[in-house]
Parts: C-alpha cells; sequence; structure tokens
C-alpha cells in the first residue's frame, strides 16, 4: 500500500564524490543544504555575497564573479553605502557590512576589500568546480527607487526607499539564461542544478507565494530545455507532495525541521552520488558523530586511547576515500595527545 505520493526524479548525468568542488548559492534553504554537505566533509563553496533570494541578483553576482579579472577592482566606493551604523553593499547580504561611521573611510576600504575578496575566491573556487545548486526563493525583488537597480538585500532600510514587484516568467529566465552563460564563462564544464526553495514565503499570502514559486518554476522549466548542463532538483515538490504535513517543519510553521533537511539531503545523495560514494558519506558520518563529542579530561588512559584510535581511523579513512581531508580533525585530536 502506497501511502503517499514519491516524487520522481529522473538519473542525474553527473555524480558527485569527495574529489568534487561543490557550490551552493540562493535562499537559507542553499545554506541548510549546502551545511549537510560541509558536516559530512564534501569540499564546498557557500554563498560568497551572503544569502540571495531571487533570480535577478543571483545573476548579478554571477556577472561580477564572471567578469572579475583580478578580483581587486570589482567593487569601489560607488558601489557601497552607509546606512547609518554599517559600510554595506546593495549586492550584499549583511554579513558582508563592516561597521563604522560615515567618515570612517577606513571601514568603508575594508568593505570593499571584503567583497572583492569574496569575489575572487568565488571565481577560483567556481573555475574548478564540478557542480553548482542553486535555490530560488522568491520571484519578488526589491528595486531601489534612487537607481532602478536590483537590491539584494534592503538592510533594514526604509520602504519607502524601494519598489517591490514580481517579476515576470520572462524576466525571471532572462536572469536564469544569464546565469548560465556567466557560469559557462567561468567553467565550460561545470554542471548547473536549479532548485526551488520550499520555504514558504507568507508575508505575501498563500496565493502571492503560490504565484512566485510558479514563476521561478517555469522560467527553470524553460531555460532547462536550451541548456544541456542544466538539470533541475524538486526540493519544493518533495516538500509539497512527499512532507506534505506540519511535523515536518520547524514551530514557525515555514521552516523546514532537521528531519525534513535530512530527507531531502537523502533524496539528494540518491540521485547525485552513486553506491560508492553513498557507503563513503556512512564511514564519515560515523566518525564525525565521536569528533563531536567533548573531550573532559584529556590526560585520562581511556581518552587518550581514544585519541590514539580517532588519528588511526582518520588517516584510514583519508586513505580509502580519494579526495577527504580530515586535517582538522586530526588537528584537534593532536592537541590533546600527550
Amino acid at each position: 500500500m502506497e501511502l503517499f505520493t514519491k516524487i520522481d526524479i529522473p538519473e542525474s548525468n553527473f555524480k558527485i564524490d569527495y574529489t568534487s568542488n561543490v557550490a551552493f548559492i540562493g535562499s537559507c534553504f542553499a545554506e541548510n543544504i549546502s551545511n549537510k554537505f560541509i558536516e559530512r566533509k564534501f569540499h564546498v563553496l557557500v554563498n560568497p555575497l551572503g544569502i540571495i533570494y531571487n533570480p535577478l541578483s543571483i545573476e548579478n553576482m554571477l556577472r561580477k564573479i564572471a567578469n572579475a579579472n583580478d578580483g581587486h577592482t570589482t567593487y569601489t566606493e560607488k558601489d557601497v553605502f552607509h546606512d547609518g551604523e554599517f559600510w554595506s553593499s546593495w549586492n550584499a547580504h549583511g554579513s558582508m557590512s563592516v561597521k563604522g561611521s560615515e567618515r570612517d573611510t577606513g571601514a568603508r576600504d575594508e568593505c570593499i576589500q571584503k567583497l572583492n575578496r569574496a569575489i575572487c575566491e568565488s571565481r577560483n573556487f567556481l573555475s574548478n568546480a564540478d557542480a553548482v545548486f542553486i535555490t530560488f526563493g522568491t520571484a519578488y525583488v526589491y528595486f531601489l527607487k534612487e537607481t532602478g537597480k536590483v537590491v539584494s538585500n534592503c538592510h533594514k532600510q526604509s520602504a519607502a526607499l524601494f519598489e517591490r514587484r514580481l517579476i515576470s516568467v520572462e524576466e525571471a529566465a532572462q536572469a536564469l539564461q544569464g546565469i548560465v552563460k556567466s557560469l559557462q564563462q567561468i567553467n565550460s564544464d561545470i554542471h548547473i542544478v536549479f532548485t526551488v526553495s520550499p520555504l514558504r514565503h507568507l508575508n505575501d499570502g498563500a496565493h502571492g507565494n503560490n504565484l512566485s514559486k510558479s514563476t521561478l518554476l517555469l522560467a527553470i522549466e524553460k531555460i532547462q530545455q536550451e541548456f544541456g548542463n542544466v538539470t533541475y532538483f524538486p526540493s519544493y515538490e518533495i516538500v509539497m507532495d512527499e512532507l506534505r504535513d506540519y511535523r515536518f517543519y520547524a514551530d514557525d510553521m515555514v521552516h523546514l525541521s532537521t528531519t525534513a533537511e535530512d530527507y531531502i539531503f537523502e533524496r539528494m545523495q540518491g540521485i547525485f552520488c552513486d553506491e560508492k560514494t553513498i557507503s563513503h558519506i556512512k564511514y564519515v558520518e560515523k566518525f564525525m558523530k565521536t569528533v563531536h563529542h567533548r573531550i573532559l579530561d584529556s590526560h585520562s588512559i581511556r581518552t587518550q586511547d581514544l585519541i590514539q584510535q580517532q588519528l588511526a581511523k582518520a588517516e584510514n579513512l583519508e586513505h580509502l576515500i580519494e579526495g577527504l581531508d580530515l586535517s582538522e580533525e586530526k588537528n584537534y585530536y593532536t592537541a590533546f595527545s600527550d
């Protein structure tokens, strides 16, 4: 007896393993899922300019990355502003802001350097990346009235500064097309996976949220037919159809529970990893569970035995799994070793 509808996901035309470089870009859902890969020691880049929700802003960021030369001239003084407490950029999340007064040119320059460094590091990573997963959260976009330019983050500024509207399917598709072309400019061999965040933006109302998600889905379908290196992973459909129960949501009934995120990660494994890599992931998961145990008495005989066992396991896993790097964990245990 089938008690729920399981989403049929086509087999991926590429696989990732511990030798792969994988980027995750987009909404907070992209960060949540990327953490699953980071915890299992994959080589991962996550949101170089912080969380970004809409296609136009993601296109803008990737175009800057693609066009960057040395990573030092992409952002200049005209690209940052003072919001009353921080130097910030309309193109980046608040995590890229730098605190300082309006007269503090040092803080301003630090913000610019921080943005350019992120762009440069991102280009280096993406130029050698095997795959990039891009998650769109909404098709509602903010535009700065003064310039008409797209805003990635409003930085808690007055709503009067912005125009907010739902972009059309055609506008979204043009942005996705620009995303693909920028990534191909950086790395012609990169695999691109689009997905739509299952997190609902209920501030737009239930109907507005559905219009937004539908706009994104229609744009992705259009672009997927145009480019051979673009695939779609149905995160949105998995939650709406397979996990259609509020027990799979956090207390706010908007974000997903850990169980739901773990389930989506398992479905991703089944599509983008082969059986060998899935078995390697299980070995790493088991090892990392012990790493997360606190060391209370590092001088006890039992603790020293555990430390040596963990160091040996780390060496064995690195030998077994090509591309696995457990140097951070080995350094941690070595610091407690007598």
